[in-house]
């Protein structure tokens, strides 16, 4: 008996546990306490993103400018958004490391980070960017290519002679 005892002493139960490591990410958070993180996806691309409050808006993709990395209008616009939808005036220090995916991707990704990240800074966000949809991860990725086939489902042309 002593030993059932001690097992279960040695093993706390998942409730306790969730409460123990969910109090130690609230302490990480307070003595991080100067940014806020998340991640967005979009396709194979992924944007890790760190906000901080600022003077003076500021944004940095992959140690490079916004325009710079961003050079298509259309793409700013996108990654943008959140921000620009949500923010209400607020000025922050964006950094951003996106990896994967084409341009339009991880313009994608960006916004959908942004939207994260602006929603763990002040959840009472959540709502109208979730009647935004920039909330939602968009899942459609490229179909893998099956063997036998020349791509994931196009097979070879039949002929009779």
């Amino acid at each position: 008996m002593a030993e059932k005892e001690i097992v279960k002493k040695k093993n706390p139960p998942k409730a306790v546990k969730a409460k123990a490591l969910a109090g130690a990410k609230e302490i990480s958070k307070k003595v991080e306490g100067k940014y806020w993180q998340a991640t967005g996806r979009r396709k194979t691309a992924v944007a890790r993103i760190r906000i901080k409050d600022a003077k003076k808006t500021s944004f940095v993709v992959n140690q490079k400018s916004f325009e710079d990395y961003f050079q298509d209008k259309e793409y700013q616009v996108i990654a943008k958004e959140a921000l620009e939808r949500g923010a209400d005036g607020k000025t922050f220090d964006v950094s951003i490391v996106v990896r994967g995916g084409g341009m339009r991707a991880q313009a994608e990704a960006v916004r959908h980070g942004l939207a994260r990240v602006l929603v763990e800074w002040d959840a009472a966000m959540r709502d109208s960017m979730k009647t935004l949809k920039f909330l939602t991860r968009d899942p459609r990725m490229r179909e893998r290519k099956k063997f036998g086939l020349k791509r994931a489902r196009r097979a070879r042309q039949w002929r009779k002679r």
